[in-house]
Parts: C-alpha cells; sequence; structure tokens
C-alpha cells in the first residue's frame, strides 16, 4: 500500500471521526462550532481539556494522530511494541492499529485489570 493511499484512508477516517465528534452536543458547548478549522493535533488538546476526554472518539483520534505521525517517520505499518510489520489484516480493518496480534493481545493480557477499573 503506497503511503499516498494511506494518508488518504486516514485522512478520511479523520473527517469521519470530526462528524460523529461535531454531532455530540457536549462537544459543541465544549469547543464551539469553529473546531473544523482545527488541526488535529489542536483539536485533541482541546477535548483533551474537556469531558470528552473520556469518550471512544478521543481515543481513536489519538490512534489517528499516532498514525499520521508514523507515516510522516517512515514506521507506519510497524507494531508500536516489537518493531515488527503489523499484519495487514489487522491495518486494513483499522488502519491506526498500533500494535501486532501478538504484541496486542499481551498488551490486553497486562492491562485487563486496568480495563475493568475503568469500565
Amino acid at each position: 500500500m503506497s503511503t499516498t493511499h494511506i494518508r488518504h484512508e486516514l485522512s478520511e477516517l479523520e473527517a469521519n471521526l470530526r462528524k460523529e465528534i461535531g454531532a455530540l452536543p457536549p462537544f459543541l458547548e465544549a469547543i464551539g462550532e469553529h473546531y473544523a478549522s482545527l488541526g488535529l493535533a489542536e483539536l485533541i488538546d482541546k477535548l483533551a481539556q474537556t469531558p470528552l476526554a473520556d469518550h471512544p472518539l478521543f481515543c481513536q483520534l489519538n490512534k489517528l494522530d499516532a498514525a499520521f505521525c508514523q507515516l510522516d517517520l517512515g514506521l507506519y505499518g510497524l507494531c508500536s511494541d516489537c518493531e515488527a510489520e503489523i499484519e495487514t489484516e489487522r491495518l486494513s480493518q483499522d488502519p491506526t492499529e498500533q500494535r501486532c496480534a501478538s504484541c496486542a493481545e499481551h498488551y490486553q493480557h497486562e492491562h485487563r485489570h486496568e480495563l475493568r477499573l475503568t469500565h
């Protein structure tokens, strides 16, 4: 998959996430209608200061930002833990995936206690 194709796919994902977030009334109250003109990093910074920082869409925006950064650094598609290539199927399902299947399983196992506490 080419960098241009990946960047396009990530940009489409960003547009969809912005629509979903913009449809949340608490978001518009906290950030205002001008959110569309904010860059991704600015949007994340603004959201981090609101109760929406606990919303799953906030997590998706952070993963998206990380994927753009990895793409810019030439590290897109490499596991953030072991640096092996992330399986193509995983990236097809979620282009913001940060871990290979093995590391993702290990991460979930190691953090299962935290997940139970927050949900």
